[in-house]
């Protein structure tokens, strides 16, 4: 037994950590405690999808969520509350609720950031155009059906929305700018389509 164990720490070497189980720092560790956040892993439906960064007024379709990912230059995990996750699972839940939220940590030495997103991905695009519009229709409605329409245009041409990345959050405090504006000056971050333009982005 003693003998495969140089075998099989070399593997492991060579392999390297599976995605989303590298070991939290103790800053990240800390804030998961504060928050009741838990491992947890996304669809292959939400992480293939297209998201927004303004909740009232985007400018901007980005995706998918997984090339989102892609960008981030730390270790990083998905995470839940633990409480919601527990919910999801348990006795009496009939599939997944129309929208939860999820945590992207990226877990860098001088910061741990959460990138907040509001998983939406078992609607189709059509229906999570009428189910945003469901919240924000009473709210300033001249302005929302605006931006309902670029929507709609931008469903049509194959950048439909299934997620938003709502709050952006750096050592716990929330970043004041709106994720759209904070993912405008990363130079990382090329949104696909542009709704004022009502088009999509070239590489």
């Amino acid at each position: 037994m003693l003998r495969l164990l140089p075998l099989v720490l070399g593997f492991l070497f060579l392999v390297g950590p599976a995605p989303g189980v590298l070991a939290a720092s103790q800053k990240a560790a800390a804030l998961r405690q504060a928050n009741g956040l838990v491992a947890f892993t996304p669809t292959a439906k939400f992480l293939a999808g297209n998201f927004v960064a303004d909740e009232m007024h985007p400018n901007f379709i980005y995706g998918p969520v997984k090339a989102f990912l892609a960008t981030r230059k730390c270790p990083t995990a998905w995470l839940m509350e633990a409480d919601q996750k527990t919910q999801m699972a348990g006795p009496g839940s009939q599939g997944k609720p129309a929208e939860f939220t999820v945590y992207l940590e990226e877990d860098c030495p001088d910061k741990v950031v959460y990138y907040v997103f509001i998983d939406q991905s078992n609607l189709t695009p059509r229906e999570w155009i009428e189910w945003r519009q469901k919240f924000h229709k009473s709210k300033t409605e001249p302005q929302y059906g605006d931006v309902k329409s670029k929507l709609d245009k931008a469903c049509t041409t194959g950048c439909g929305v299934g997620a938003e990345l709502r709050f952006i959050q750096v050592n716990g405090e929330l970043v004041g700018p709106s994720p759209e504006k904070v993912l405008g000056q990363d130079r990382k971050v090329t949104p696909i389509y542009d709704l004022n333009r009502q088009q999509k982005i070239g590489k």
